[in-house]
């Protein structure tokens, strides 16, 4: 009968003792993270052969990474960021997306929006994402939280800054105005504004603004219906 490996240890020396725990610990150990690099790169291709679909959570995740590698420019491309931000649906898909992001780029999607991201424009993305609905199947929107929403993007367009250097977002701005759908709903972001941050919103556009400016951005909200 052969021995058993306790009785063969009964006849190790220390030193041996040691080593065989030692190299038992790293084979255990090795076989662990190979196993699991096996299933983040199957986790991962999978993903990757989702993200060629369009309109699926997957391409919103790469179409987000996108915007932050720019194709090689330095910074972020924030109307591409922007833009796939809007077009998702809902609070419930933004979630998914976050998860297929952290299985495409072993990441997580809101750290990597904070350091991509001044703060004015990080400010205005959450808010973008917060103001979407709960679920894709919501029919009740919440008019307020809306409001509420695009007066904040607003103030972060506002707030945009360049280096040390204060300055305003108009593509930020015209984001928003695109998206108002009336007149008397542009007078209710007016109205959240001025409860949210004490302040004009008409007034600040004229500071914001130069004055060649000012004019075909208001044309937005005065073409669009009462």
């Amino acid at each position: 009968m052969q021995p058993t490996i306790s009785k063969q240890k009964k006849g190790m020396s220390n030193r041996e003792i040691i080593l065989y725990s030692m190299g038992s610990i790293l084979l255990v150990g090795g076989t662990f993270f190979v196993g699991r690099k096996i299933v983040r790169d199957a986790v991962k291709k999978h993903e990757e052969n989702n993200s060629v679909e369009d309109g699926s959570i997957a391409s919103y995740a790469k179409a987000i990474k996108m915007s932050f590698d720019n194709d090689g420019w330095w910074g972020t491309d924030e109307q591409a960021l922007r833009n796939t931000l809007i077009s998702i649906p809902s609070i419930q898909t933004f979630n998914a997306v976050a998860k297929s992001y952290q299985r495409l780029y072993n990441k997580s999607l809101m750290a990597d929006l904070q350091s991509e991201l001044s703060t004015s424009e990080y400010n205005e993305m959450v808010s973008i994402i917060n103001g979407k609905l709960e679920k894709n199947n919501s029919t009740s929107i919440n008019y307020n939280k809306q409001y509420e929403t695009w007066a904040r993007r607003l103030k972060s367009a506002f707030d945009k800054t360049y280096g040390f250097m204060p300055g305003t977002d108009e593509e930020g701005i015209k984001a928003v105005f695109t998206e108002i759908p009336s007149q008397t709903a542009f007078v209710q972001v007016a109205k959240a504004y001025q409860t949210l941050f004490n302040s004009s919103l008409m007034m600040d556009l004229k500071s914001e603004l130069e004055f060649w400016e000012y004019e075909p951005m208001m044309k937005i909200i005065t073409s669009k219906p009462k």
